[in-house]
């Protein structure tokens, strides 16, 4: 796999979660900066799917789909062998995908608790383990996303903040344990889309008016952040970017 004009091997990324919302900004930037983008899904296959064909028709052959339940150990192992059928690097790594509901403590289930943490935190834990050699030949990029929320917790979401927050430090560990060859950092969004069950309309203006920019940031906000941190930042390793509007400014 090259460029085609200097002989270099194109680079190849990885977004989990890729099928929709910030983890499609994420493959269609990549894609934009030169990279051939493996897109992951867990259930939207469709969605996945149609966001490779339109890469795939602005460059032949520069997209995929893998398919795999990263909360499970199995789909773990699953999604590393397709991703060895179709390429022989990877240089970056996104991990992005991730569950996000409500719990209240006093009423939190174990399976709440397994659910969020294996897909927050366990399935990017034990991905970056299976992709390791792989990483660390082409000296690679591992990007995980966070959450403003692993500081600054979000009421009746508790076991959400803690699982992310535990992937802020898994960052911070990853980078120190990995370097030199692969280098780790994380990007925090804070308000950039709505949930899908969106919060009415005072709640909205509460969230925004707490920002310094007083606005809902974009996916593609994120999606720029993470392609520096990737592609543009050879020195930077174990940072987590806040890109926020300024809301951790705790204003």
């Amino acid at each position: 796999m090259s460029s085609g004009k200097t002989g270099a091997p194109q680079k190849t990324a990885l977004v989990t979660g890729g099928a929709a919302r910030i983890g499609a900004a994420i493959a269609e930037e990549l894609h934009q900066r030169g990279c051939v983008v493996a897109v992951h899904c867990n259930s939207n296959r469709d969605g996945a799917e149609a966001l490779a064909e339109r890469l795939n028709a602005a460059r032949s052959g520069s997209a995929c789909v893998v398919q795999a339940d990263l909360s499970q150990p199995a789909g773990v192992e699953q999604l590393a062998a397709q991703l060895r059928s179709k390429w022989e690097r990877l240089d970056v790594l996104v991990n992005n995908a991730s569950r996000f509901y409500p719990n209240i403590v006093g009423e939190t289930q174990a399976w709440q608790w397994e659910d969020l943490l294996n897909s927050n935190l366990r399935g990017p834990w034990f991905l970056v383990q299976a992709l390791l050699g792989e990483l660390r030949t082409a000296g690679g990029s591992i990007i995980n996303i966070i959450d403003v929320h692993a500081e600054r917790p979000m009421r009746g979401h508790s076991v959400y903040c803690i699982s992310k927050a535990a992937l802020a430090m898994m960052t911070r560990a990853l980078a120190r344990e990995l370097g030199p060859e692969v280098r780790v950092n994380g990007v925090s969004p804070g308000a950039i889309l709505w949930p899908e069950r969106e919060p009415a309309a005072a709640e909205k203006q509460n969230i925004l008016g707490r920002t310094a920019l007083k606005r809902l940031g974009e996916p593609r906000d994120i999606a720029s952040a993470v392609a520096y941190l990737a592609l543009d930042a050879p020195y930077v390793t174990g940072q987590i970017l806040a890109v926020d509007g300024g809301r951790s400014l705790n204003i």
